[in-house]
């Protein structure tokens, strides 16, 4: 039987980091100036100091501002733009074709978001679903509650999924469930709850996809 494989989207399909992550902080932290009546300073630091304490700046927002998080997504994730922004390399597109089983979009970021990134890449068709923070109710990743949701929605089995990521936190969540975890990472320490690290995507093509599909 196939696995399913489960990728994040940003910096680990493409590379969000030289444009896209800039511009949400910014976004982000123009939003809560404006909503918070904070100065920049003070927004920009509550805005890193949710995303360290929760995984993502939106379940601060909720929790202790009762933000509405289809405004707040909305407003932070504006890309007149887009086109230009997507760093990714094209080869991605037939690593994910030589995968087997089925793949699915695992992303924090909203859905439409989500699904213009992949349309620039070439590659929502290879992709079964797009399941975005709508989908995991506003439960991002690493909490458990986004990936039960995520697990009950697509009647899958964990111990036959297979995530891939570049953030630590969310693969450790997903190991506690029983998936097999890649971790996409250049880090010199590889922790106990990742299978396997990979510099980018593009290794699973010639590294890793025996073992993780065995068993």
């Amino acid at each position: 039987m196939p696995p399913t494989w489960l990728f994040d989207l940003d910096n680990t399909l493409h590379n969000a980091s030289p444009h896209i992550f800039p511009h949400i902080n910014r976004s982000m932290t123009d939003y809560l100036m404006r909503h918070l009546q904070l100065d920049e300073r003070s927004a920009n630091r509550l805005r890193v100091n949710y995303w360290h304490r929760y995984g993502a700046t939106l379940t601060g927002l909720m929790r202790h501002h009762g933000t509405r998080p289809e405004h707040f997504l909305h407003d932070t994730h504006q890309f007149p733009e887009l086109h230009r922004m997507v760093v990714f390399n094209t080869a991605v597109r037939h690593v994910l074709r030589r995968l087997p089983g089925k793949k699915i979009v695992f992303s924090n970021g909203p859905r439409q978001y989500a699904e213009a990134v992949l349309d620039i890449m070439g590659v929502r068709t290879l992709f079964a679903d797009v399941f975005a923070v709508e989908q995991m109710r506003y439960h991002p990743k690493p909490r458990l509650t986004g990936f039960q949701h995520l697990i009950r929605d697509h009647r899958l089995n964990p111990r036959r999924c297979i995530l891939v990521e570049d953030s630590a936190d969310n693969l450790r969540t997903a190991k506690r469930l029983g998936m097999k975890t890649v971790w996409i990472s250049r880090s010199l320490r590889q922790p106990d709850f990742v299978d396997c690290q990979l510099p980018s995507v593009l290794g699973l093509a010639r590294h890793g996809i025996r073992t993780l599909t065995s068993g």
